[in-house]
């Protein structure tokens, strides 16, 4: 007959994941209704921040430092506000492919791994992981990618993709589409070996020169542009130019990988109005293994012009900077992961729309840090990051 919550539930509005409705509805499909109390509100998240230490000393300060100078509301405004802006993702499609395995042990003939293959999963990966991130926040999402003429996968794309994602696809002739297939030893989730499926030839001049046209159309239309560039061929200098030129607000992040180890640094583009990328591949831009980190920062920001710079250091957390307002340094909220694969990617989505909507460096620290722990706990792409579990993330975390 009546189903009793607390009084911090009574305005459904303000409930992101939409469950206190959905609660409602169940309710009164059955001839109940619901029940308010009127108490003093007791935080559960309050509580466990203060007295139980969710997080390390090291979170513990910053978060204390950090609400001193924001609310949860200015920072879940930056999310909200995403909604509306027009967005467009350029970069390599990449298809992760898993397979789980039991090892048997060494071959009997000969000095290899013999595993059983237990079972398969694909994702969307590369910029099909990053458009469907952003499709959780924002209602326009453009997409330029390649895929290959030989074993496309297209409908597994377009079937992975969200309805808000708008993409367009260029074809490589006499190559398939990109595809990273990784062998995982099931207990313990351990990747064994990974084989690249690809071409040595992605960058062809013809495909080059369609995406520049395209792009000298398309760019104008849009806020943000999101440069995803996994070093395999797509982002040409010529279409690095355009890119660079034409954009209104220009997000870049640079990957390094087995295929393109030490040729895919970010100083490739000529500028950028956010760049976020790892320590390793950061350190690798500059050639300096041990060389102080907030230095190095500061010379690649000023190299191009860069107002603002998110370098993500794994367990170390996020080291933010911007020229007018300095570093932000925020330690990793947690110590274990599941896997890695694809985490990068949702930092660099996430923290871009926010970017462009002009969140200071501290509140880029925040959110990034915030998607890096979702994301690591998580296998690949299996899911995008969703506006929903990031703001109770975020709400929880500042209470």
């Amino acid at each position: 007959d009546f189903f009793a919550k607390g009084a911090e539930y009574r305005d459904a509005t303000k409930d992101p994941t939409g469950g206190i409705q959905r609660e409602q509805n169940a309710i009164e499909s059955v001839g109940g209704q619901m029940a308010f109390t009127d108490e003093i509100v007791f935080s559960s998240s309050t509580l466990i921040n203060r007295h139980v230490g969710a997080f390390g000393k090291e979170v513990n300060d910053f978060l204390a430092s950090f609400n001193n100078r924001h609310n949860p509301d200015e920072v879940l405004g930056y999310l909200e506000r995403a909604k509306s802006l027009k967005v467009l993702t350029i970069g390599e499609a990449i298809i992760d492919e898993y397979h789980y395995c039991q090892t048997l042990g060494k071959s009997g003939k000969e000095p290899i791994l013999a595993v059983r293959l237990i079972s398969s999963e694909k994702f969307a990966g590369g910029v099909l992981a990053v458009a469907n991130h952003l499709a959780s926040f924002c209602d326009h999402v453009g997409m330029h990618t390649l895929l290959g003429q030989l074993e496309s996968q297209e409908e597994f794309v377009r079937q992975k993709l969200s309805p808000k994602v708008a993409p367009t696809f260029l074809y490589m002739a006499n190559a398939p589409t990109i595809v990273k297939r990784r062998f995982v030893e099931q207990y313990p989730f351990q990747k064994m070996f990974e084989v690249y499926v690809m071409s040595d030839d992605v960058a062809e001049e013809a495909n080059s020169r369609k995406l520049c046209e395209l792009l000298k159309r398309e760019l104008p239309k849009y806020d943000l542009v999101i440069a995803t560039d996994y070093g395999h061929g797509m982002m040409t200098p010529e279409v690095i130019e355009v890119v660079a030129r034409e954009s209104r607000c220009l997000a870049v992040n640079t990957q390094a990988n087995a295929a393109n180890h030490g040729f895919n640094t970010v100083s490739k583009y000529p500028r950028a109005d956010y760049v976020c990328v790892s320590e390793n591949e950061l350190r690798l831009e500059a050639r300096q293994h041990r060389k102080d980190l907030k230095q190095i920062v500061e010379s690649v920001a000023k190299q191009m012009n860069c107002p603002k710079m998110m370098v993500t250091r794994g367990q170390r957390g996020m080291l933010c900077f911007g020229p007018k307002e300095g570093f932000s340094e925020m330690p990793a909220l947690v110590g274990h992961f599941v896997d890695r694969v694809g985490a990068g990617d949702a930092v660099f989505a996430v923290t871009s729309l926010c970017m462009a909507l002009g969140a200071s460096a501290d509140i880029l620290a925040l959110i990034g840090n915030t998607v890096g722990a979702i994301a690591v706990n998580t296998v690949g792409n299996r899911e995008p990051i969703g506006y929903a579990a990031l703001n109770k993330a975020v709400t929880a975390m500042l209470k």
